[in-house]
């Protein structure tokens, strides 16, 4: 066996010869980056090998310099003797230091004021699923000597109206003891079903009424977000969110399916959603409001497709493979004790259902609060993030599509891209005289690398400046000493020079990484035109532009369409809803009736899969441009660029 030492953790683990250096790293907990999921081409996971050699190869993604001093790819590594190895600090803390918007802010209040508005507005009650009931059940004596869950089941059918009473095993089991120290004065909290039928999944001594709390969750790719709400008053007490842990096998979901195809693959994908993301959100919340875990007796879930599979541990790989077939679209409800996720074990999980592969529960969810669904306007719905899913429509009608945008929105795919984390650049404005970026960074730390939205404020600056050409391109003619040239003629501008910020090497975009990026802003722009003209419409009849998602806090909207993602349409009438399918699970959460039409919305959305559509292809071809080959189709764009 051979060891092997990361630092700083002072980690040591044992291996096997030729084990690959990442899957050492995986198994000892040690986060390493790693987007493209060990295929050797993000070059995001690199290492430094202090002591001790590697069986590797030099990949473009290193320098000369680095590699003489160390530097390796951990997925390019097998593991041949005793090494020491040094995980830089940007790598190991990037998914703990990721930038979630504060659900507190006033984006989200507003959000869920509105929400709350819709629900009345739509003569909706605010009554959850779950019923928690304070009651005082029949002393038993010889004249009436029934069983105690009988006794249970009767009075519950003369108080309610139950016809049919049920609970587990495990209930049975505490109904004795319970009866008898509360004096026959209980709690019960159960869950109505069809039919007349109610099932009991806890039983508490005396009034424990002001404990009645349930859990909204959204199950992102790249983070996941909470919050525990009071049932009774449709209040969010505590709020969390952290990165998915998922992460270190993959930055998206494709290469998470992948991965879920290897040996133990799914089954570690869903200890790292389960045990390493969502049990530690929901503890830290416990602990701010000094409940417990059998305190939360119902919890509403939403993600993409792929996100739901992996949650309930089902094999997601024909997710990519076409036709693109989910194993299930809607999920029963399910005890939180299959899953191991850490509320009331007898309470019940509801997932927001699913539309197709790549249109999630996320979306359904995001559909609900935003309200489209009761809508005389047409509204067109963006969730930006890991995915690109777009919804248009209104009370009538409801299309929706996803672009394959890949994880460019992410800083994937990007030679110094980054999430939203610690030192991620997500805002620039270039002079137009010196040519010299002020740069506006998460944290206000030294800058690591550039995330989505800096990506886009860095292309549409370097457009409005002529640092680059409509097709990408960088301005030869141009003399300073951020534009250069490599051996192979390919151009890049520097953001950041290392010396200028103590860092270790500069930062910089590439005409390779701005052609990756057209590519990713394309998709986005062709899968909206072509979702909108598949109903025989046009921009000029969209009345409301609605984005949510990870990017769309720190997305500059009229940067957005100068670069050609966004349509050309009135800014005004584009707003930032927030996490909308946080808010959907919140209301799907305290509202049966907003549940119903949840499932309503799921059942009437068209899904149009665009890789077969007929004009999709030649739309992207056409988008894969700044703003796009059609410059009419921009015309404040055209006006100016002064075209």
């Amino acid at each position: 066996m051979i060891k092997v030492k990361f630092m700083p953790q002072n980690i040591e683990v044992v291996c096997k010869y030729k084990d690959n250096l990442l899957e050492v790293a995986r198994k000892a907990n040690i986060f390493i980056d790693a987007p493209c999921n060990g295929n050797v081409s993000c070059g995001k996971c690199k290492v430094k090998i202090i002591n001790g050699r590697v069986d590797t190869k030099k990949t473009t993604h290193i320098t000369d310099e680095e590699f003489d001093s160390g530097y390796v790819l951990a997925c390019n590594s097998k593991v041949i003797e005793d090494i020491q190895v040094e995980v830089p600090s940007k790598l190991s803390s990037s998914m703990n230091k990721m930038k979630i918007e504060d659900s507190s802010s006033d984006v989200y209040k507003k959000l869920l004021e509105n929400c709350k508005q819709l629900i009345s507005k739509n003569h909706m009650e605010f009554k959850s699923y779950v019923r928690k009931n304070y009651v005082t059940i029949e002393l038993p004596n010889l004249d009436d000597n029934i069983s105690d869950f009988d006794r249970i089941k009767r009075h519950l059918r003369n108080t309610f109206g139950y016809e049919k009473v049920t609970c587990k095993i495990e209930t049975i089991r505490k109904i004795p003891n319970i009866l008898r120290e509360g004096n026959f004065n209980v709690t019960i909290t159960h869950i109505p079903k069809a039919g007349n039928t109610t099932n009991i999944v806890n039983i508490e001594s005396g009034d424990t009424t002001d404990k009645f709390y349930g859990v909204a969750l959204d199950i992102g790719t790249t983070s996941v977000a909470a919050c525990i709400v009071d049932l009774y008053k449709g209040k969010i007490v505590a709020k969390a969110s952290s990165g998915n842990a998922q992460i270190k096998y993959g930055a998206d979901v494709i290469n998470r399916i992948i991965y879920s195809t290897k040996k133990d693959g799914l089954e570690k994908l869903n200890k790292a959603i389960v045990h390493e993301t969502i049990n530690p959100i929901l503890e830290s919340m416990y602990n701010e409001l000094g409940i417990d875990k059998n305190d939360i007796t119902a919890l509403v879930a939403g993600g993409n497709t792929t996100m739901t599979h992996l949650l309930l541990n089902v094999y997601p790989d024909y997710l990519r493979m076409e036709p693109y077939i989910p194993a299930f679209s809607k999920s029963p409800y399910i005890q939180a004790k299959e899953l191991e996720i850490e509320i009331n074990s007898d309470a019940y999980i509801y997932i927001t259902p699913c539309v197709a592969s790549y249109v999630g529960g996320d979306i359904t969810a995001g559909v609900l609060s935003s309200g489209i669904w009761s809508s005389d306007e047409n509204v067109l719905f963006i969730d930006l993030g890991t995915n690109g899913e777009i919804v248009f429509g209104n009370k009538d009608y409801l299309m929706t599509c996803a672009c394959s945008a890949g994880p460019a929105f992410e800083g994937g795919e990007i030679s110094c891209g980054m999430r939203a984390s610690s030192g991620a650049i997500e805002k620039i404005r270039i002079d137009k005289d010196t040519l010299n970026p002020t740069l506006g960074i998460i944290s206000n730390d030294k800058p690591q690398g550039i995330c989505g939205s800096g990506i886009i404020d860095l292309i549409a600056e370097m457009l409005v400046n002529n640092i680059i050409d409509r097709r990408g391109k960088i301005n030869e003619n141009i003399n300073s000493n951020r534009i250069r040239f490599d051996e192979n003629e390919i151009g890049e501008y520097v953001l950041a020079f290392k010396e200028d910020y103590n860092i270790e090497r500069d930062i910089t975009i590439t005409e390779v990484d701005i052609d990756s990026f057209i590519r990713a802003k394309g998709a986005v722009y062709s899968g909206i035109i072509t979702l909108v003209e598949s109903l025989g419409m046009d921009f000029d009849m969209i009345d409301k532009v609605l984005i949510a998602g990870g990017i769309g806090s720190s997305l500059n909207i009229e940067k957005s369409i100068l670069i050609g993602m966004l349509p050309d349409v009135d800014k005004n009438k584009y707003s930032y809803i927030g996490n909308s399918s946080l808010m959907g699970c919140y209301l799907a959460l305290t509202s049966e009736d907003a549940r119903c039409k949840l499932e309503e919305c799921s059942d009437s959305m068209t899904y149009v899969e665009l890789s077969v559509y007929p004009s999709y292809m030649d739309e992207f071809i056409s988008a894969c441009f700044l703003p796009h080959t059609d410059i009419e189709k921009f015309p404040s764009v055209k006006a100016s660029l002064g075209c």
